[in-house]
């Protein structure tokens, strides 16, 4: 928990990396296989990353039997041995909040400790509990706690003003067993939703998604155990890609996936970076001087919020002045104080600096940045706040001059399983130290 990464840059990054099972599909599936008392069975899981592993532990407590070989994880859960989960939970991850639907369906309550996370905003689960009380669920704020009651969940229809992912993840598994029909309108359409809903059908579940972000659930009485495969991780695609463009490399990057980055990829070509499609992953690799651009983050298909962090590093090195408008976290550049210790040059700004006039407009929310590049960047301390930063903070080591120590690795870990050991692999100089 306490280790460094210690890591001498600029030198390109090449050759090939396999990026394991994403651990935002991972972690809801598991939940989701709580709304059965069969086994299931994943494959492609990505069972040495930790946020993983307190998922696992938080099953477990639930009563789960959870086995575990390599990159399979089956998991049965036969009876529900508490309705409670502990405060420490609320704290670590947001997947907490999750198991409400399986908690409420098998026992007919959950008390959930109101949860926390990384450090980029206030992340509200206010979509997430107005969805509940619109399937008939009751809900007491008890101290840290929302303890919630029903004796069946009744569908219902249901807007989100925002397309939450986890309000649709947690809406999506609470009315597989409701009785009627559930609409969700102004869904979250990501990757991981597709792959939950994949998984759901297989379990028994009705579930029909139309183009204009709408989710229709029809309830059952039971759902089963089921076999699935874990999708790749695309924001272990986009880092990868990242680092070894920013490096000037060449890597391949096996899984990646085409169909989760069409707009990465067109910003890549944007930027002047350059990549390969291939049957089972995809090459990156330099091509001449970097471009400024201007982009703002969205919700999928737009270009996603994890990958803000790691483009500003590669922006760095862009011959002008690029623009970054970010539009679903409102605290998102909480990193950048620590990469203009190592040089960059960067100025925030709490206005909207693009098209979109995006929800934190009038506030002062300082969620717009203007990055000026080429600049050479230095080896520094630096303290990681947040797992997408942290990524990019090792994006930044690995181009800069001289030395760099990056403490609070454990933030790191949660998202990319030996991430040292992968990096080691395509030449970085990185190692971990207590």
């Amino acid at each position: 928990m306490n280790s460094k990464f210690l890591i001498k840059g600029v030198k390109p990054l090449s050759g090939s990396v396999k990026i394991s099972g994403a651990k935002n599909s991972a972690t809801k599936l598991m939940v989701a296989s709580l709304l059965s008392s069969e086994k299931s069975y994943f494959t492609n899981s990505p069972n040495k990353i930790s946020e993983l592993g307190v998922t696992i532990d938080l099953c477990k407590i639930l009563g789960s039997d959870v086995d575990i070989k390599d990159d399979t994880l089956n998991i049965q859960t036969e009876k529900i041995k508490t309705s409670e989960i502990p405060t420490d939970y609320g704290n670590v991850n947001r997947v907490s909040i999750l198991t409400a639907g399986a908690l409420i369906h098998r026992t007919g309550e959950a008390l959930i400790p109101i949860p926390g996370g990384c450090k980029i905003g206030s992340r509200p689960v206010n979509y997430h509990i107005e969805g509940l009380q619109k399937l008939g669920c009751s809900v007491e704020v008890k101290e840290n706690f929302y303890h919630l009651r029903a004796d069946r969940l009744t569908g219902n229809n249901i807007y989100l003003d925002y397309p939450s992912v986890g309000a649709t993840e947690n809406i999506l598994m609470a009315s597989t067993l409701a009785k009627g029909r559930t609409i969700i309108f102004n869904a979250a359409i990501e990757p991981e939703i597709y792959d939950l809903i994949k998984y759901l059908q297989k379990m028994g579940a009705i579930i029909e998604i139309s183009t204009d972000r709408k989710i229709t659930i029809e309830g059952v009485d039971k759902l089963y155990g089921a076999k699935h495969s874990v999708i790749p991780d695309r924001n272990q695609a986009v880092s990868f890609a990242v680092a070894g463009l920013a490096t000037k490399g060449d890597v391949f990057i096996e899984n990646a996936i085409q169909d989760d980055l069409i707009t990465f990829l067109n910003t890549v070509r944007r930027v002047g970076g350059a990549f390969e499609v291939k049957e089972n992953g995809i090459r990156f690799f330099y091509d001449g001087p970097f471009k400024p651009i201007a982009i703002e983050t969205n919700v999928h298909p737009g270009f996603m919020t994890d990958w803000q962090q790691p483009l500003v590093i590669l922006l760095t090195q862009a011959n002008g002045i690029s623009i970054i408008h970010e539009t679903v976290y409102e605290k998102r550049f909480g990193y950048v104080s620590e990469l203009k210790k190592m040089g960059a040059e960067i100025e925030l700004y709490n206005t909207c600096l693009g098209g979109l006039t995006c929800r934190f407009a009038n506030k002062e929310y300082y969620h717009s940045a203007v990055v000026k590049g080429p600049t050479v960047l230095r080896g520094e301390e630096i303290d990681v706040p947040d797992l997408r930063a942290g990524m990019s903070y090792l994006i930044a080591g690995l181009i800069a001059e001289g030395e760099t120590l990056i403490t609070g690795v454990r933030y790191i870990d949660r998202g990319y399983e030996r991430i040292d050991e992968k990096l080691q692999g395509l030449g970085a100089d990185i190692k971990r130290i207590n």
